[in-house]
C-alpha cells in the first residue's frame, strides 16, 4: 500500500498553512492555517473492508511543565511519548483521497464538533477525539473536546524536532468498535488483530525560532 502527499514531502518539512501555529517573532507563537493535509493512497489490498488513518506526534514531551515557559527548555532527552493529531475510522474503500482543507480549515477554539467536514455526510467515516483536549484543559479559553484535525503545534521551547506520523491501516472489517466519542489511543487499539497492510508518511515541524530556521533551509 501506498499513502502520499501533495502538501508535504515524506521526511520534510509541514508546511504552517497546515500547523495549529506558527512561529511569531513577538508572542512567540501565533495561530496558523490549521488545514488537514491532501493525503492519497493506492495499491489497497484484496479482502480490505475499510481504512484507517491516524496522525500522531511522536515526539510529544510526557511532562510539560516546562513546556511554551520563559527560562525554560525541553532538551532532546527528555522522555516522549505519542500525542493523537487525527484519527479516521470506517473508512470506505472506494475512497482513495481526503482533499487539503477538507477536514479542517481553521483554528477552532474549544474544539470543532462531532461532525463529518462537507462533503462527507454520506460517508461512514468517524473522527476521534484528538489529545488538544487534554493539553488545553486548564485553559478557560481553549478547553472543550478537539475532534478531527488539528495540526502541529509542539513547544516553542523544545530543543527537539518533532516528527508526525501519517499512518494509514487497511482492515479486514467494514467498522470498528468504537463509542461515541473515542480517543486516538482508543481506535489505534481497536485496529490491532484486523490489519492486513498498513502505509506510512513522516513530516517534520518545529516551532523553536532556531529549528525552525534550519528545517526551511
Amino acid at each position: 500500500m501506498k499513502l502520499w502527499s501533495d502538501s508535504f514531502r515524506d521526511c520534510g518539512l509541514i508546511p504552517a498553512d497546515y500547523a495549529f501555529a506558527t512561529v511569531d517573532a513577538v508572542t512567540r507563537m501565533r495561530p496558523a492555517g490549521n488545514r488537514n493535509p491532501h493525503l492519497a493512497w493506492d495499491e489497497v489490498p484484496n479482502g480490505t473492508e475499510s481504512l484507517a488513518l491516524f496522525c500522531i506526534d511522536a515526539d510529544a514531551p510526557l511532562v510539560a511543565g516546562d513546556a511554551n515557559r520563559e527560562g525554560r527548555t525541553l532538551a532532546p532527552h527528555v522522555p516522549r511519548g505519542d500525542f493523537f493529531h487525527w484519527s479516521v475510522v470506517d473508512i470506505p474503500v472506494a475512497l482513495r483521497r481526503f482533499e487539503a482543507g477538507a477536514f479542517s480549515a481553521r483554528v477552532t477554539p474549544r474544539g470543532k464538533p462531532d461532525g463529518k467536514p462537507e462533503g462527507a455526510a454520506d460517508l461512514p467515516l468517524r473522527q476521534g477525539l484528538n489529545d488538544f483536549g487534554n493539553w488545553f484543559a486548564g485553559d478557560a479559553a481553549m478547553a472543550g473536546d478537539y475532534y478531527g484535525y488539528d495540526g502541529p503545534c509542539p513547544p516553542w521551547n523544545d530543543e527537539r524536532i518533532h516528527h508526525y506520523l501519517f499512518r494509514l491501516y487497511a482492515l479486514d472489517v467494514a467498522r470498528l468498535e468504537l463509542a461515541p466519542g473515542f480517543t486516538g489511543a482508543q481506535a489505534r487499539a481497536a485496529v490491532h488483530g484486523h490489519i492486513l497492510d498498513e502505509a506510512q508518511l513522516i513530516g517534520a515541524y518545529s516551532l523553536h525560532p532556531e529549528l525552525a530556521l534550519t528545517l526551511k533551509k
